[in-house]
């Protein structure tokens, strides 16, 4: 019974999570985390464009709170807005602002979006980025497209915890364009990474040499 519970809540959780970034999409949302109080369920959504999600007198998060409450039978949901500081560093918020400019300008700027969004996101700090775009680009034959600067770890822990991924698509008269983003920020510890430090020069020992003259006075017997 106990294991049901925590699987019936995780998988809630989860459908709470993806109707929210479905349901806030082409708004800079990145992710959403859902923490259990006593007060009920506190539910943060991290995004770039906070008055976009909050709406005019906070009409859009009256309409999501309400939604959450029927559709999820959440009792008590605490919606929280928290603004991501840097949104060129954050890989689902990359890929959807791809997906939205494709969806825009079409496939003919495919090559253009690819190569400005690798600069935005290096010139933000990023040590790499990279970019890869399937379907029917730019002829009616799929193939797909990688976009790649910088240096980016593909294997190890490191690949699968610190490197930041996200996935989008894009609706096109062409059909779907499916959009992979991974991102390796600027602050991540690499393990190979080493640092060489001088070693510390020894104070000299400074021997001090006393000459004491010791004096005599010899005495002459007769």
């Amino acid at each position: 019974m106990i294991e049901r519970k925590f699987v019936s809540e995780n998988l809630r959780e989860y459908q709470v999570q993806e109707y929210i970034s479905h349901t806030l999409k082409n708004v800079g949302h990145s992710h959403t985390k859902i923490q259990r109080t006593p007060l009920g369920e506190k539910i943060i959504i991290f995004t770039s464009r906070p008055g976009l999600v909050v709406g005019k007198k906070g009409e859009n998060i009256k309409k999501l709170t309400n939604t959450l409450k029927k559709k999820f039978q959440l009792e008590n949901p605490m919606i929280e807005i928290s603004e991501v500081s840097n949104p060129q560093l954050d890989a689902s918020i990359v890929a959807e602002r791809i997906a939205s400019t494709m969806e825009r300008f079409g496939i003919q700027k495919f090559k253009a979006i690819g190569h400005k969004t690798m600069q935005d996101v290096m010139d933000a700090g990023a040590l790499g980025i990279e970019i890869l775009m399937s379907g029917k680009i730019p002829s009616a034959r799929a193939k797909t497209w990688r976009f790649y600067k910088g240096y980016l770890k593909k294997s190890g822990n490191i690949s699968l915890v610190s490197v930041h991924r996200a996935i989008a698509s894009a609706q096109l008269k062409s059909g779907t364009v499916g959009i992979q983003v991974a991102i390796m920020p600027p602050d991540i510890e690499l393990p190979d990474d080493i640092t060489i430090k001088k070693a510390e020069s020894e104070p000299h020992e400074v021997e001090r040499t006393q000459n004491n003259a010791s004096t005599g006075t010899e005495h002459e017997k007769e």
